[in-house]
């Protein structure tokens, strides 16, 4: 999965622009603009790597002169203690690139952890994990990336890349058959259609109607087992609501196809990193 450059860019300049805003008040006042430096990225946990160059690339936008050398690359398990990279450039944009470089690097890296502790709780199964919607405005695209570093796979990215009826269409659609009767009729040939459903009746219905995806929305085991017996394959069955990594692998052992995790994206732990600066043997003033 490939993030174009400006986009990534965008994110970091905006990121830079808040957090600096014209002065860095403590590093401007202290630091002399040509002082060089050197710093590491250390894990102080165990975990998946996402997110690494678009943190290196904080620095490169600051400091024409930055360079790094890299031990691990997104998508490697790294264990605490781990040195990911050194860093070398100017000391003052070090200083002014840690935070937002930090703060991309860690929430990435969380995403991606907690991804890969889902993934593996559904290992002898037939269900993959994926994300949602539920994201941080503006940076949906960096989510999703490091839901892919952990193992994972992606739900839509935005309303234009599927019909997902959920339950407030339906109501307002005049029940499943007839919401997607109408949907269907002016859909693309391209484009797949996904049905919420809160019991068996309706997973009945959506399978009436032909969609390719229905979604069990908040059920329990016994309820989705019920409905993997009557979808026999018919559509993809995908698992969502209030599931955690405590319930992940009875889930799956229902026989969905899918479990998709909000928590991922909307409210994951970042990941414990570090930048710790060498210390120079003289301040110049």
């Amino acid at each position: 999965m490939m993030l174009p450059q400006f986009y990534i860019d965008d994110i970091i300049k905006k990121a830079i622009t808040e957090d600096i805003n014209y002065v860095d008040v403590s590093t401007d006042l202290l630091i002399e603009p040509q002082q060089k430096g050197n710093a590491k990225f250390l894990a102080k946990a165990d975990g998946v790597l996402c997110g690494l160059d678009i943190a290196l690339r904080v620095f490169e936008l600051l400091d024409e002169s930055f360079s790094a050398v890299v031990y691990k690359n997104d998508g490697d398990k790294i264990s605490k203690g781990d040195v990911i990279a050194e860093l070398s450039g100017k000391t003052a944009m070090l200083l002014k690139g840690e935070r937002t470089s930090l703060n991309l690097l860690q929430h990435m890296s969380g995403i991606a952890t907690a991804t890969a502790q889902a993934v593996e709780c559904t290992r002898g199964t037939n269900a993959t994990i994926a994300d949602t919607r539920k994201t941080l405005p503006g940076i949906r695209a960096l989510q999703k990336y490091a839901v892919v570093c952990g193992g994972g796979k992606n739900h839509r990215f935005n309303l234009s890349d599927a019909a997902m009826l959920k339950d407030n269409h339906i109501d307002a659609g005049g029940g499943i058959e007839n919401a997607v009767k109408i949907v269907r009729s002016k859909l693309g040939h391209t484009v797949k259609i996904e049905v919420e459903t809160r019991n068996l009746d309706e997973v009945q219905q959506a399978l009436n109607a032909g969609v390719e995806i229905i979604m069990l929305d908040n059920m329990d085991n016994e309820t989705m087992k019920k409905a993997v017996e009557l979808a026999n394959g018919r559509a993809k069955l995908e698992a969502s609501g209030g599931i955690t990594l405590d319930t992940i692998s009875s889930v799956a052992k229902t026989g969905v196809d899918i479990i998709s995790i909000g928590a991922l994206t909307h409210s994951v732990q970042a990941f414990d990193i570090s930048m710790k600066i060498e210390k120079p043997h003289t301040l110049g003033f």
